[in-house]
């Protein structure tokens, strides 16, 4: 599991720091790293990115959609 700083939290020592641990999706392709998805638990929902992209963008969709999402896999 891959543990990142929040970029909502704030800098310096005694600021208050949220982290997220990343997981590459079960549905994501085995081997290399080509169709890797990576999706973290964020309340009140979930967040998804692009493996190959840490730093990039992310797509954040609340709970009930996500689960909504998984059904039709």
């Amino acid at each position: 599991m891959i543990w990142r700083k929040s970029s909502r939290s704030g800098n310096g020592s005694n600021s208050n720091c949220v982290e997220v641990a990343w997981r590459k999706s079960s549905r994501s392709g085995n081997g290399n790293n080509d169709n890797c998805v990576e999706v973290a638990s964020i309340p009140p929902g979930t967040a998804v990115r692009d493996s190959k992209n840490p730093d990039g963008g992310q797509l954040s969709v609340p709970t009930a959609e996500w689960r909504s999402f998984l059904s039709t896999l």
